[in-house]
This record gives structure tokens, C-alpha cells and sequence, in this order.
């Protein structure tokens, strides 16, 4: 797994070098190609499979590369002309002929066996996929990327004056952590309200989507469009029943350790009740860590970490750093969030984030370089089905990399380590009942389409209630009602939140591996980045040493873990 990369490392076997994607008509004849070749062994059907990768992956790359692009710098009109190309008359044009060899697999895969082990994902996966095409529902879908892309043009257009200064959503961020309580009610009142003021345009744009998206659903025979997600996400081992007995068992067992330490905080803070301005300052009056300054001070100072959780990590995102695959700092235009994604050509991870000077800031680098490492352990792998993988290990991959930093955060921190591990820790804690609401909301949105944005709006309310009893809105109830606009999933992608919760259980296992035996558990890790999407999710898991399941058993002992290593300082 040598940690230098260009094309040249996975050189074309397929496709001419010369070839490009850039339009459909350069892109139809080798889909073309491959739909009508001859198959007469199972070898011929092998080779056929690893073509197929790699003309996705030249494809896939195109859209990456325009994707990345574009949201750096959403205020460009070439690059969201070119984003909005590939959108519009690249990415559709070739859903059809993505079922015809979809279906040829399944045909030839009849007549001339593989190796089961080795292809009983990707069968399960391409047969699921012929079972949801529906031509129907590509200009649908074309769509619904459009007005994802109008959510992302809207909310990086949003910025705010703050003492004579122009700063965007997340560099007003900063100032929640200040000790000051006034400072901290004056940038959240300037954040949410700069939301409030488009929030009939996302309440509207969210509408249409929700209508869009349903008809999604039935239009390939499900219900709704929860039934029609679960399919297309790939759940194969859990359901949407799991999932609210996750949600009961996240109020049960971490909403009353969340209610315990919010009640510390505000006794802490000395204020009569806990308001959304409070959740973030520390609650010892202690000014707020900066960890860093620059965007070259958080890369380096991630880049020690990851040489000191294994080598090898260090040696990869030190090739990320000198080839310029990192955009880090938050800026006007840029839009909002973070992300990791793969340039599937040259099979080389891309991290974009929103950096101000936080020790959020610190782990989201962390979160995204366990992604970019998930992406290198895997590259090797000929098939690009295999070279993704299910969202709840790529989460694991992410949120464990956070904990596998916990004994080296002084390199950021110093003497302020611990405290820095116990604001993870709590934030860990937190996490659960927020994850909770998000992924209860979609279930009930997707399942009562018929009901109006203000309906919508009290089931928000009831949820905040449910799973954040401890935070007073009162006075601020419009800020609530609205308040979920700012979670760019609900937009971009649709019930894409749960298999965080999923990942945080599996994250939390690591943890505690860690404590038990650090250079195993980094060991188990690496063995699971390395099968990709290879193996079935339970078995991806249990490679970690981790349990595939989020019922109360397994998510008690996590949080009473968690509240012990809190009390203890962290």
C-alpha cells in the first residue's frame, strides 16, 4: 500500500489512455461496447466485470472532479455550468444502459458460475439495483440533484456582518464558544437569523423535494419513499422498525445521560435555564481551545497524529497534502459541510471542509482523513463496487479514526488533551439524541407527505422535545421550527443519517478496543479498511471486532462507558 499515486499507478487496461468522458457521445460507445460483447466463460465474464469498473470509474471521476469543483467556489458560473452538464446530460443518459449491463451480469452469471464468496455482494447489490430501475424515474432523479445543488447555492451565499466584518455561517461558529454569554447570543441570534430569512425558500425547495422523491417511490412499486431508500441504501441487514427501536433506545438509555450532564453544564454556567447559545462554551468559563491558526497548522498537526496511529496512515496523507487533494478553510462562495470524496480513476481520496480554528475543526479532519484512509486501504481492488462500501462501516472508518486519536491529541492540545478527549466524549454523548431526531424526522416526513410545512415544522418541535428536553427554545420557537435547514442531509442526501448513529456504536467499540489494546485494535481496523465493500456489513464489523447490532445490549454499556471516562476528567 505505497503512499504516492497518479494515473500511471492503475494504468488503463481497458479503455484507450487517450479516451475521455467529457460528453455522452464520447462516453455511449464503450457502454455500447460492453453491452454487446460476446461472453462465453466465466473468465470472459471476469474481465468484462473489471472493464466495466474501470469505465465507471473514468466516468465516476468526471462527476467527482466537477462535483469538487463547483463546491469550492459555488459562486463561479463556469464550474456550475459544468457541474450542472454532468448533472443533467451525462449522469442520466447513462442510467439505462447502467440496467442493460446490470442485467447482462445477471444473465451470464447464470450460465457461467463465479467463485461465490468473492461475488455474492456484488450479485446481491447489481440484482437489487435492476430491481429499483425504473426509466421513469431518471428524469426524476436528474431533478432532484438540481434542487440539491440550489440548497448548496443558497445556504454558501449566506453570510453575516459581525462588528463591521463579513463572515460566513461557519466562521460566526467560532464565537458559541466564547465564555462571554452575550458575545455567544449575539453570533447565534445573527446565524439563525440569517436562516430565518430563507427559510420559506427551504421550506418551499424541501417541499418539492419531498413531493419529487415520493414519486420516486411509487413509481418503482413501494409505498412511499422510505420503503423505495431502504432498498436503494442497501439495508439488507436491518429495517425501518430497527431504526425506531434505536430511536427508543437512544431516549431510554442516552437522553437521560445527556439530561445529566446538561444539568452540570448549566449549574456550571450559573444561568437558570440552559438556551441554544449555551451548548458549546466551555462550562468551566474556560476560554475555548484554538487548536490552530491556519489551515497548514490543522494538516500538519493531523498529518503527526496519523504517523503516530500507524505509519502508513501518516504516509498517505502526506501524499494528500504535497498533491493538493485538501481544501480546508471556510470562505464566501465555498459551500457549507465537509466531505470526502474519491477520484475513482486514479482511486485517490479528496477532503474538503470549512475550517475556522475549532477543535470541531480538528475532528472533522480527523473524520475525513479515516474516510480518505478507508478509500487508499481498499484502491488496490479491481472492482469499483468493491472499492465503496456500506455507509455504516464508512462511518466506522471515520468516527473510529476520532477515537484511535485520543491518545495523541497533544499534539494539538498539550496539557489541554484531556480536556479536549472529554469534549469529544460528551459531543459523542450528544451526538445520539441529535442523530435521533434527524433520522425520526425523515421517517416521518417520507411517511405523511401529505401534510403541510406546518405540520412539518410541529413534528420538528415535538422531536426537540423528546430528545433535547434540557435546552429552553422558549421565545425562540421559529428558530427551532426551522432550525433543521441547517443540516445539508435532509437536502442532499435523503436518509442518509442513521448509519452515523450505526458507526458511532462501532466507533465507540473501538474505543474501548483501544483502551484494551491499542496496536490490536488499530490492527482490526486496517483489516476492515481493507476489504472495502467485499464482505457482507456484519462480517465487515465483526473483522473490526465489533458488534453489528444497536439495540439497548450493546448501546448501555457504550454510554455508561462513556459517562465514566467523563466524570473521570476524561
Amino acid at each position: 500500500m505505497a503512499a504516492t499515486a497518479d494515473v500511471r499507478e492503475f494504468p488503463r487496461q481497458y479503455l484507450p489512455a487517450s479516451a475521455d468522458v467529457t460528453t455522452w457521445d464520447r462516453a455511449e460507445p464503450h457502454y455500447r461496447e460492453l453491452s454487446e460483447r460476446a461472453i462465453d466463460s466465466a473468465d470472459g465474464l471476469d474481465r468484462w466485470l473489471r472493464d466495466w469498473s474501470e469505465l465507471d470509474a473514468v466516468f465516476d471521476e468526471e462527476g467527482a472532479a466537477r462535483y469538487i469543483q463547483y463546491t469550492c467556489q459555488t459562486d463561479d458560473p463556469q464550474r456550475e455550468r459544468r457541474y450542472l452538464d454532468y448533472v443533467e446530460h451525462l449522469k442520466p443518459r447513462r442510467e439505462p444502459w447502467l440496467d442493460r449491463l446490470r442485467r447482462r451480469f445477471a444473465e451470464h452469471a447464470v450460465r457461467f458460475p463465479l467463485p461465490p464468496k468473492r461475488y455474492e455482494v456484488l450479485t446481491r447489490k447489481l440484482r437489487n439495483a435492476i430491481e429499483l430501475f425504473r426509466v421513469d424515474n431518471v428524469p426524476l432523479l436528474t431533478e432532484d440533484d438540481k434542487l440539491s445543488q440550489q440548497y448548496q447555492k443558497l445556504t454558501a451565499a449566506m453570510t453575516c456582518t459581525y462588528h463591521g466584518q463579513e463572515h460566513t455561517i461557519q466562521q460566526l461558529g467560532r464565537y458559541l464558544e466564547e465564555p462571554d454569554r452575550a458575545v455567544r447570543e449575539e453570533a447565534w441570534r445573527l446565524a439563525s437569523d440569517r436562516y430565518l430569512a430563507d427559510a420559506d425558500a427551504l421550506n418551499r425547495l424541501y417541499d418539492d423535494m419531498v413531493a419529487l422523491r415520493h414519486q420516486v417511490g411509487r413509481n418503482a412499486g413501494f409505498a412511499d419513499y422510505r420503503e423505495y431508500m431502504f432498498r436503494r441504501l442497501e439495508r439488507f441487514d436491518y429495517t425501518p422498525d430497527d431504526c425506531l427501536r434505536f430511536h427508543d433506545a437512544i431516549e431510554r438509555v442516552v437522553v437521560p445521560a445527556a439530561a445529566q450532564l446538561a444539568e452540570q453544564r448549566r449549574r456550571k454556567l450559573n444561568v437558570p435555564r440552559l438556551r441554544p447559545w449555551d451548548l458549546d462554551v466551555d462550562p468551566e468559563g474556560r476560554a475555548p481551545l484554538r487548536p490552530f491558526e491556519t489551515d497548514q497548522q490543522l494538516s500538519a498537526g493531523c498529518a503527526r497524529i496519523f504517523h503516530r496511529v500507524t505509519p502508513e496512515f501518516g504516509r498517505i496523507f502526506d501524499t494528500l497534502r504535497t498533491q493538493q487533494l485538501l481544501d480546508l478553510g471556510s470562505r464566501k462562495g465555498k459551500a457549507p459541510g465537509g466531505y470526502q470524496l474519491t477520484y475513482h480513476e486514479r482511486r485517490m481520496p479528496f477532503i474538503f471542509m470549512n475550517a475556522v480554528g475549532t477543535e470541531d475543526d480538528v475532528g472533522t479532519l480527523l473524520h475525513e482523513g479515516g474516510h480518505a484512509f478507508h478509500t487508499w486501504s481498499c484502491r488496490n481492488e479491481p472492482l469499483l463496487p468493491y472499492r465503496t462500501y456500506p455507509m455504516e462501516i464508512a462511518e466506522v472508518a471515520s468516527m473510529g479514526m476520532e477515537c484511535l486519536a485520543h491518545p495523541h491529541l497533544e499534539e494539538f492540545y498539550g496539557p489541554d488533551a484531556g480536556r479536549a478527549r472529554r469534549r469529544h466524549l460528551t459531543d459523542i454523548l450528544n451526538f445520539f439524541p441529535w442523530m435521533a431526531r434527524v433520522d425520526a424526522f425523515q421517517h416521518y416526513v417520507y411517511t405523511h407527505v401529505s401534510h403541510s410545512v406546518d405540520r412539518r415544522l410541529d413534528e420538528w418541535q415535538t422531536l426537540t422535545r423528546r430528545f433535547a428536553p434540557f435546552v429552553d427554545w422558549s421565545g425562540l420557537e421559529s428558530y427551532d421550527r426551522n432550525s433543521w435547514h441547517r443540516k445539508l442531509h435532509f437536502f442532499e442526501v435523503p436518509f442518509y443519517y442513521v448509519e452515523y448513529g450505526i458507526a458511532q456504536l462501532g466507533a465507540l467499540q473501538v474505543w474501548l478496543n483501544a483502551r484494551q489494546d491499542y496496536a490490536q485494535a488499530v490492527a482490526m481496523y486496517r483489516a476492515t479498511l481493507a476489504l472495502g465493500g467485499s464482505r457482507p456489513l456484519p462480517e465487515l464489523f465483526a473483522t473490526a471486532g465489533l458488534r453489528f447490532d444497536f439495540s439497548e445490549a450493546t448501546l448501555r454499556p457504550c454510554i455508561d462507558a462513556v459517562m465514566e471516562e467523563i466524570s473521570r476528567g476524561g
